[in-house]
């Protein structure tokens, strides 16, 4: 059997360590806190780490970590993942060429997509990202999915305001030649069940 873990940490005695793992959401950290009670509790190392199931060396790890950071040295930590493709500065200007808009006679779109934008990082800077990756930078400049409604590079706003003007509004009864609506038949009183009549 091996020797005793020596757990350096003592802030927390074994029964305050089992009433943690009961809190603790993440299953994997409450079972490495409950072999840390076992240790404190004098059980030998292979014992402990067995009964949780790990193995003498994997909880010698848990303890050093616990050792260094208590209770939240026992999580999982999350990977940072992979960095952005693009540098600050070509996040800037990503952000300049979104609010500039992009130039239909250049661009050949009225509005910014993020397949569009995909290509024209592509074109300028000749970084491949997907429009799932192009989207996420977007979030983290701060834009997001909603946008304005996209307006024709030639359309006549005067025009359009004088059609609105002209137009009549639309009546709030209803139309006396509109056909009534019958109502369903579906939600009429049964009859009431009558005994069968031999006969």
């Amino acid at each position: 059997m091996g020797a005793a873990v020596s757990i350096t940490r003592l802030d927390l005695t074994a029964s305050e360590l089992r009433k943690a793992a009961s809190g603790e959401k993440n299953s994997a950290a409450a079972r490495r806190i409950l072999a840390l009670a076992l240790v404190l509790d004098g059980l030998d190392r292979k014992t402990a780490a067995e009964t949780c199931g790990m193995d003498r060396q994997t909880l010698r790890d848990w303890v050093h970590r616990y050792n260094a950071a208590g209770l939240v040295g026992l999580r999982n930590l999350k990977s940072p993942g992979p960095g952005s493709k693009l540098t600050a500065r070509q996040q800037a200007e990503l952000a300049e060429l979104v609010e500039a808009g992009p130039d239909p006679a250049v661009h050949g779109v009225v509005r910014w997509r993020r397949v569009d934008l995909r290509d024209e990082l592509q074109r300028r800077f000749g970084v491949a990202l997907h429009e799932r990756s192009v989207g996420k930078v977007l979030a983290k400049l701060g834009y997001r999915k909603l946008s304005v409604r996209p307006r024709h590079p030639q359309a006549d706003e005067e025009a359009q305001e004088a059609f609105k003007k002209t137009s009549p509004r639309q009546s709030e009864h209803k139309s006396p030649t509109a056909p009534k609506v019958s109502r369903s038949k579906s939600g009429s009183k049964m009859r009431p069940g009558s005994a069968s009549r031999a006969r």
